[in-house]
């Protein structure tokens, strides 16, 4: 497909952006609010032309963007307060219509003298409608009493009370003092006695007559203070009415005035940022400055040889700590604690340190004796008495040893927990691999010395076969002449009858057997046996061939006491169960270093 000309130009400038963007970089310093600019040229005139156009341009865009924002701002606002000043002035008008056509002057004072009005009409309408009410009961009682019962409404304390009532009573008194201390003295029909009589009726003639009055003016006052309360109830219910009218339209009024207050507060606000923006417009300050401007450069920056050195450094550091990490995870063999108890679900008895050995040299069958292997006879010390209490409830005679595979230090084991216990009884260790058997070989015994294939024949006698080794005092069973049937040889009848002897004459048998994984002839001498210990080589063996021997065993019925880690590598384990590995005046001695 053909370009046309513009077309190509366009392509050609698009890939000179991206290689100029490419070599340009601007990066923030931290903490601060400065920028580096800098451009990869191999002009090093070039490159600090460059870099210092770039901040110029960048300096000169802001100022521009920033004036027309400000130029903006400024044509937005005088259109805005246009449209509020016509805002404020129809919500004014309105408020000045509104008051012109109510005829309204200090409408908060009309209020409040309404107000105040209203609040006297009430009070007085309260006094009038208790007094209503006190001489509408008096006018019942005297209803009840009857208008011509003087002597009991004399009685009442709304008359007795009455000053002209009471004078009169006074002066009943007196003159019935009077006629009393006369009838003392004279007689009925003497004149003072008459007189004093007739002045004794006049007076109460006047009473009875006070008391009419009294009578017919409580009626006369019960209809004016009814009609009282009427007028005044009437007044109070047209001063409501004018005082709902006038809130209502104290209302309206508050409501135009709330909006008036309003748009002028807008629009003030407004002007002044309006006025603000004029006198600002015209400050071209920059957004940005140069601190240092950029120079040709002495030397090239590229490549740094001495970051390459150090990244290849890390790159190379970081690989081999992955690796290491996916070689550990990859590496499915038994090497601590956790690992024993987690991966096999078994108990741990002990574990056994690895010793470090001149080259083409042999682990000394009697370490456990040897003054330079201290800490691996604490070791041995260690899971002895974890093999010992582990079992308290079981009659430990009879151990077998075995192990997975060949070479993981089951024979070494058998002979040192052996000599472990030899210092707490007699013990007799058996080889009880009669393929290729070893104990013979490791305790300097002749190859032909008679041994268990020879008991469980019969050739020879039991004290032919036994020989005693004189550094340890461990009795030792030699596994004979190699037969040609060793599985059956072992499952003979003879050789459990011959443990049943044994038992009888040692505290404890050790039973050096094969690997589980060779041969069946560790499962048939485990049925015999009290306890199993499997020994196991710490990160070499690996978990599923002891799995597969555990499984072996359990199949077969036998007792596994426990795993015996060995060859232990102390320097990379971390287990919680490394104990045993020091001996009793030195903790921090370095592992054995034997003498050649």
């Amino acid at each position: 497909m053909l370009l046309s000309p513009e077309e190509q130009a366009a392509q050609q400038m698009l890939s000179l952006v991206a290689v100029f963007n490419a070599k340009l970089s601007i990066e923030p310093v931290r903490s601060t609010q400065l920028v580096k600019i800098s451009f990869e040229s191999s002009d090093p005139k070039l490159a600090a032309l460059v870099a210092n156009t770039v901040g110029e341009v960048y300096i000169e865009s802001q100022m521009r963007a920033k004036m027309g924002i400000t130029q903006q701002a400024s044509n937005w606002l005088n259109t805005r307060l246009s449209q509020l000043r016509i805002q404020l002035d129809t919500s004014e008008q309105k408020l000045q219509a509104y008051r012109e056509a109510q005829k309204l002057v200090d409408i908060e004072g009309i209020a409040g003298l309404v107000t105040q009005e209203l609040e006297q009409m009430s009070q007085q309408l309260v006094v009038a409608r208790n007094e209503k009410n006190n001489l509408q009961s008096i006018n019942r009682v005297i209803s009840e009493y009857g208008n011509n019962n003087l002597e009991l409404l004399g009685s009442m304390p709304e008359i007795t009370s009455h000053k002209v009532v009471q004078d009169v009573k006074r002066e009943v008194i007196l003159v019935e003092r009077k006629v009393s201390e006369l009838s003392e003295v004279y007689g009925p029909k003497h004149p003072k006695i008459i007189s004093a009589k007739a002045e004794l009726a006049t007076v109460k003639t006047n009473l009875n007559k006070q008391i009419k009055g009294l009578i017919t003016g409580i009626e006369k006052e019960l209809n004016r203070i009814t009609r009282t309360v009427s007028a005044l109830e009437a007044d109070l219910a047209k001063i409501r009415a004018e005082y709902q009218n006038i809130t209502r339209k104290e209302t309206q009024y508050n409501q135009l005035k709330r909006e008036v207050e309003t748009n002028r507060s807008i629009f003030n606000t407004f002007l002044s940022r309006s006025k603000e923006t004029e006198v600002t417009s015209d400050f071209t300050s920059a957004a940005a400055r140069f601190t240092d401007r950029a120079y040709a450069p002495n030397k090239p920056s590229k490549p740094n040889k001495k970051l390459i050195v150090v990244l290849a450094f890390v790159a190379s550091f970081g690989f081999a700590i992955v690796m290491s990490f996916v070689f550990d995870a990859l590496n499915d063999t038994a090497k601590t604690k956790n690992d024993v108890e987690g991966k096999l679900a078994q108990r741990m008895l002990g574990l056994l340190p690895h010793v470090k050995l001149p080259k083409n040299s042999v682990f000394p069958i009697h370490a456990y004796l040897d003054e330079n292997y201290r800490r691996f006879a604490e070791s041995v010390r260690t899971f002895r008495t974890s093999l010992l209490l582990t079992q308290l409830e079981r009659d430990l005679k009879v151990i077998a040893v075995t192990s997975s595979s060949p070479g993981e230090g089951k024979t070494t084991t058998s002979a040192n927990l052996a000599m472990s216990l030899a210092q707490m009884g007699k013990v007799l260790i058996i080889d009880g691999d009669l393929r290729k058997p070893s104990i013979a070989k490791r305790f300097d015994i002749p190859v032909f010395h008679p041994g268990l294939s020879n008991l469980i024949v019969g050739t020879e006698e039991l004290t032919e076969c036994v020989h005693i080794d004189e550094q340890s005092g461990v009795a030792i069973m030699p596994s004979g002449q190699i037969p040609g049937n060793p599985l059956e040889l072992l499952s003979n009848i003879r050789f459990s009858e011959l443990l049943e002897l044994l038992k009888a004459k040692y505290d404890h048998i050790i039973i050096d057997t094969p690997p589980t994984q060779a041969v069946s002839d560790a499962l048939v001498i485990a049925q015999s046996a009290d306890s199993v210990i499997y020994v196991v080589k710490s990160d070499v063996t690996r978990i599923k061939p002891i799995k597969a021997g555990i499984e072996r065993l359990f199949e077969s019925k036998a007792h596994v006491a426990g795993i015996v880690l060995n060859q232990v590598d102390m320097s990379k384990s971390n287990d919680e169960h490394s104990y045993g590995y020091y001996d009793y005046h030195d903790y921090s001695q370095k592992p054995e270093q034997p003498t050649a």
